[in-house]
């Protein structure tokens, strides 16, 4: 089966610092106003200049086929914007941040990521990511969700993240797993999604196994991202 779309099938759905931190960690909000940078990506909040990136990607059936929500026109994709310009401040438990990936070399937004709070008192959170099919197959998505999870867990103080997708949602799963998240669960026709009984995957791992893999060498990381959508 061919999935040009990349993306997470978000149940729901940076910068956050639970009440119950670990030792060491400021217990502050954090608000991700200055862009999160990677080599050849910037993870920033919306803006409304945004809108015919966001829409050339919304607009697509190949795109929302593994998400709640159908196509979007323009109009639509103006009003999410106005809401996804507040994703910027995680501040308790059920905040939701939600960041544009932009390619640094031409100022286009390729995507998006997102982390939710899920629980302070477990420090878990989720996240997942949407991205545009023309972007597949460069490692872009793979070099976000990188980002986003060192944030989650160096930053965030998060104990365990974890990412649900449709099981039918390959591609979504094999990043998932390039990225050193275990399946810890597949549920079997546990909802009605988009007219049909369908099954959901989850994977998850946890903050040191995500620091043990950040201190693998290099040319592991790379040789992963490489052959990544």
């Amino acid at each position: 089966m061919t999935l040009p779309y990349l993306g997470t099938l978000v149940k729901g759905l940076a910068g956050l610092a639970p009440k119950d931190l670990p030792a060491g960690q400021d217990g502050g909000v954090l608000e991700i106003d200055e862009p999160l940078r990677t080599e050849r990506l910037l993870l920033r909040p919306f803006t409304e200049d945004d809108l015919d990136d966001v829409t050339a990607y919304h607009s697509l059936p190949e795109v929302v086929r593994y998400l709640y929500w159908e196509v979007r026109d323009r109009d639509q994709v103006r009003e999410l914007l106005g809401q996804r310009r507040r994703r910027r401040r995680l501040a308790e438990e059920g905040d939701i941040a939600t960041l544009a990936v932009v390619l640094q070399e031409t100022g286009r937004v390729i995507g998006e990521v997102n982390l939710h709070w899920v629980s302070a008192m477990h420090r878990q959170g989720e996240f997942g990511f949407v991205f545009h099919p023309d972007f597949h197959g460069h490692g872009y998505a793979s070099e976000a969700s990188t980002r986003l999870l060192d944030l989650a867990f160096d930053s965030l103080g998060l104990h365990r993240v974890y990412g649900r997708a449709d099981a039918s949602n390959v591609a979504s799963a094999a990043l998932m797993r390039r990225l050193g998240m275990r399946q810890e669960a597949h549920f079997v026709q546990n909802e009605i999604f988009k007219g049909d009984w369908g099954d959901e995957v989850v994977f998850a791992i946890l903050a040191d196994e995500w620091r043990a893999r950040r201190h693998e060498p290099q040319g592991n990381e790379r040789s992963n991202q490489s052959t990544s959508q």
